[in-house]
């Protein structure tokens, strides 16, 4: 286990620049926004900022001030923070991040957090400054609870949602005697594998909104589980490029889109992540090997139920928000709390909401 800098090569800086002065913005339709996908005048707004104003120095100083570490995890280079409470007796909880996020979600409350628990956020393997290898959930859930178990924690906390929901499942079920809590944003859903005549009404409702949303919204994740490769060619080519697939899911999965919810140095610093570290291409390449581990009997076959005591945070501004008869069918629910605000990456939109709500919420169980 070694403490670890980030520290990115000026050169790597430095063509970067050349890249953004010399891009090339297609044609848009006008009057469309964001109707199209993402907007023409936000991207060569967010281009101008990132080429005169964005300063990477500065957020890799605002990044180092948490405790870096990589380490060696069943052969492969695992980086994580690990901010450890003064409080000697602290819990120990892990928080994981999603897609087209990063460590980097949880900035905002890794301080207050750590007031209480020892807070430990990985880089997803294939993620961030991790070694560069997609792996699906339930080899990334191995690959946690060993981490842990480097760290001699024998119990801990586990919270997280996204692409980070499977993994919590298989930690909450395979490990359930390591896991104390759980702190989930959704609990995945609806793989067609259900029996819906013992769905709820409200479940079949919820059913039907997200099979919507798969129509309208999800296209993203049929290419990234299906043939992630080629669209990587384009992404790890262009940093414009790379940044306009990734804002236009900040703008659509924000409780007040991408301009209210987030600042330019935010989302800029979390696409720098990815271009600087050049993941872009394992991070894809996760959502496809999720799809084949999910086929690889024949059809998706239920997630087994958390049995371990679940919490439930329902955020208003997510594409579905989770419903309480869906996450009782899910997991062992102790608590479900619709959130008044606040979308997909809730930890970067309404911090403190977040980490109080998480904070009181898992303590409460641990009493």
């Amino acid at each position: 286990m070694k403490k670890f800098t980030i520290s990115i090569p000026q050169e790597k800086l430095e063509a970067l620049q050349v890249r953004l002065e010399t891009t090339h913005f297609p044609e848009s339709p006008e009057h469309t926004s964001w109707s199209y996908g993402t907007d023409l005048d936000y991207m060569k707004e967010l281009t101008r900022y990132w080429k005169n104003e964005f300063n990477w120095r500065k957020a890799e100083k605002m990044l180092n001030q948490f405790n870096h570490f990589t380490t060696d995890v069943n052969g492969i280079t695992i980086h994580f923070i690990h901010q450890k409470s003064k409080n000697p007796d602290a819990t120990p909880l892990v928080l994981l991040h999603g897609w087209p996020d990063s460590f980097f979600r949880f900035y905002k409350v890794i301080s207050e957090l750590s007031n209480e628990f020892d807070v430990i956020v990985p880089s997803l393997p294939g993620f961030g400054f991790s070694e560069k290898v997609a792996m699906n959930s339930g080899e990334t859930a191995t690959i946690i609870a060993e981490l842990m178990k480097q760290l001699d924690y024998d119990e801990f906390t586990v919270g997280g949602g996204d692409i980070s929901t499977p993994i919590i499942q298989t930690l909450a079920t395979t490990y359930k005697k390591s896991i104390n809590a759980v702190y989930l944003t959704d609990v995945g859903y609806p793989t067609g594998s259900e029996d819906f005549s013992t769905m709820t009404t409200d479940e079949q409702q919820f059913a039907g909104k997200c099979q919507q949303w798969w129509y309208q919204e999800a296209a993203y994740n049929m290419i990234q589980s299906t043939k992630p490769q080629t669209l990587a060619f384009a992404l790890s080519d262009s940093p414009v490029g790379l940044a306009a697939w990734m804002v236009e899911k900040f703008q659509a999965w924000s409780d007040d889109g991408i301009e209210k919810a987030f600042t330019k140095d935010e989302i800029l610093t979390n696409i720098c992540i990815y271009y600087f570290t050049d993941t872009i291409a394992s991070s894809l390449r996760t959502y496809a090997e999720n799809t084949r581990a999910m086929y690889a009997t024949g059809m998706p076959k239920p997630t087994p139920k958390i049995e371990v005591a679940t919490v439930i945070a329902s955020y208003p501004g997510e594409a579905v928000p989770v419903i309480e008869d869906w996450a009782n069918r899910n997991a062992h629910v102790v608590r479900f709390k619709t959130m008044p605000k606040g979308g997909h990456f809730a930890p970067l939109e309404v911090p403190q909401l977040f980490a109080q709500d998480l904070g009181q919420s898992v303590l409460a169980i641990l009493k």
